[in-house]
């Protein structure tokens, strides 16, 4: 029976000025995993307003003498960093080209850098979404393919796998399916771009706050996607509003039924044989805390981490698979 590991991303956990204190208390939390977020230092909201800012400007020996102590930190307080999560978004609509070109041309490749840095085997990607709404699926995934290509050489190189996670769009007052929100589709594709590349540079991270707001169905969906997760999103919602907060919180009535589809979720992982990192993607869920009590609610979700670990190994040992 494999062995599950537990994370967590590191967004409002990890401070750059000191950042064995952060990963000391995930290892205190009982994590062994972490999600290490890029997205602060190239802010999406800075983005889709035309703005950027200088931080992938750095020459890539500069960018590494940057991070050699988060490195060094999560190594000294035996925290393993499993994924990583790109800047987005990749492309933004309307745009001045000079953005989205430092997006594909300086910003991605030196991610992909940096994860190759911390020996990180998984990288995290936003599909491009439409713009407005006349954009189409099929033309967001062309888009969001060439920029694959892009970086796929480099994958295979640094033996990173990137993966794309399933989005949603805001239309109106409503919450439809983004990019990567049609499991088969996301399957079939990812499998040609591995066959053209003849390496997997490319795989699914699931996000159950995304898959929540739109209504999939979680268990059929890891089915159909099988050992092409590498990765997990996983936070919890009111079905509205995608908050990342911490599982079990929300109910859909007075007798307490799950918001979200745990029982499915855990099913799923475990019909697919799910042998990697449990990642919990709650960083906005610290910030309602008050900061003596992260130590907590970090213990929380660790703690969850492992009763998702201990259901998953029954089931999987109640179906006879390993």
């Amino acid at each position: 029976m494999h062995t599950l590991s537990v994370g967590v991303q590191s967004s409002n956990i990890i401070h750059d000025e000191h950042p064995f204190e952060g990963f000391e208390m995930l290892g205190r939390a009982g994590f062994t995993c972490c999600d290490f977020s890029l997205n602060n230092y190239l802010p999406g909201a800075e983005l889709y307003a035309h703005r950027r800012n200088d931080f992938f400007d750095r020459p890539l020996p500069a960018l590494k003498a940057f991070f050699a102590r988060h490195r060094e930190a999560a190594k000294a307080a035996g925290i393993r960093i499993n994924q990583m999560h790109m800047p987005y978004p990749g492309y933004v609509p309307g745009a001045p080209d000079s953005i989205n070109e430092y997006l594909a041309k300086v910003m991605a490749p030196k991610s992909m850098e940096i994860c190759a840095f911390f020996d990180c085997p998984y990288i995290v990607i936003h599909g491009f979404k439409p713009a407005g709404d006349s954009g189409s699926e099929r033309e967001s995934w062309e888009r969001t393919e060439a920029f694959l290509k892009t970086l796929a050489p480099m994958a295979k190189a640094l033996h990173i796998t990137i993966c794309l996670e399933n989005l949603y769009v805001s239309r109106g007052n409503h919450i439809v399916e983004g990019p990567c929100c049609d499991a088969a589709k996301a399957a079939a594709r990812i499998d040609r771009i591995n066959e053209e590349a003849g390496a997997e540079v490319l795989g699914f991270c699931f996000d159950t706050g995304h898959a929540n707001l739109i209504g999939l169905d979680f268990e059929d969906f890891l089915t159909t996607l099988g050992d092409r997760i590498k990765t997990l999103h996983i936070h919890d919602n009111d079905g509205i509003e995608d908050l990342h907060q911490i599982p079990f919180t929300f109910a859909r009535n007075r007798e307490n039924k799950a918001s979200t589809d745990w029982n499915g979720f855990l099913a799923g992982l475990a019909g697919i044989g799910f042998d990697k990192v449990l990642s919990f993607e709650t960083g906005p869920a610290l910030s309602a805390f008050p900061d003596r009590m992260k130590q907590d609610a970090l213990r929380l979700i660790a703690q969850i981490g492992e009763f998702f670990a201990g259901e998953i190994r029954e089931k999987q040992a109640a179906s006879g698979s390993d």
